[in-house]
């Protein structure tokens, strides 16, 4: 597999025509299996996400009763409940699913870009609550996270988000599952709250058992190299961004 063109190429209709968007839950797992490394929403790369491969009818859209259809996002816990990706903000911030044969590279990379004592003093200290609050129970979502940790208050919504989301650059925090609310008629609504664990608790202890004395620096050479095959029209600045 070398580019995204590619893949979408390889794939036929039943009636021998090449389909190149996604229609299905089961198509976004397989093209997530073999790109790899795929960002939810935009990534700054053209054509880079899984909102740019939907066909129309995947796409957010509001109905006439003034609710919303977004199968994309509804595909995202099912997609997670799989256990053949990682889900988490791993692009620059921003979220989106990682194989698990990339997954060890990823990992192996960003926490040693991302030390855990990295920010040192009260910054520090405070990732390390949430670390270890996480740890102790297991899985919880942000708002309890939050309230667990003590951060609570003007601006430590705004605050707590920050520290999760370095985490989950730092391949330290993942998203386990969804967790939306419902009305009297038992019907989901919302966005959905993230529940967050860490990847030891999702995958094993074992899961970056295959790297082998691999180096972070060897793992990042591997993933810019892989990721310039996938987008040959992706500047050297845009991988790297992805991969920061």
């Amino acid at each position: 597999m070398n580019t995204m063109l590619e893949y979408f190429q390889n794939r036929q209709l039943k009636n021998g025509k090449p389909r190149r968007e996604i229609h299905s839950c089961p198509e976004l797992v397989e093209c997530i299996q073999a790109v790899g490394f795929l960002p939810l929403l935009e990534s700054g790369i053209p054509g880079f996400s899984a909102e740019a491969l939907m066909a129309d009818e995947c796409r957010y859209r509001v109905l006439p009763d003034g609710s919303w259809e977004w199968p994309l996002w509804k595909w995202k816990g099912p997609i997670i409940g799989e256990g053949d990706c990682v889900y988490g903000k791993f692009f620059a911030g921003k979220a989106g699913f990682v194989s698990l044969d990339w997954w060890p590279d990823l990992c192996n990379y960003r926490r040693s870009v991302y030390p855990l004592d990295a920010d040192g003093g009260d910054a520090g200290a405070v990732a390390g609550i949430i670390l270890d609050t996480l740890r102790e129970h297991g899985s919880m979502v942000s708002r309890d996270l939050r309230a667990a940790c003590g951060l609570v208050g003007p601006r430590m919504r705004s605050l707590f988000d920050g520290y999760v989301t370095r985490l989950q650059m730092a391949c330290r925090i993942v998203t386990e599952d969804f967790v939306y609310p419902r009305d009297k008629h038992g019907h989901e609504y919302g966005w959905g709250l993230s529940l967050l664990t860490t990847p030891e608790r999702l995958l094993g202890g074992e899961s970056l058992s295959v790297l082998k004395g691999r180096t972070p620096e060897e793992s990042h050479r591997r993933m810019k190299e892989h990721l310039q095959q996938l987008l040959p029209d992706a500047t050297e600045k845009q991988i790297l961004k992805i991969l920061k």
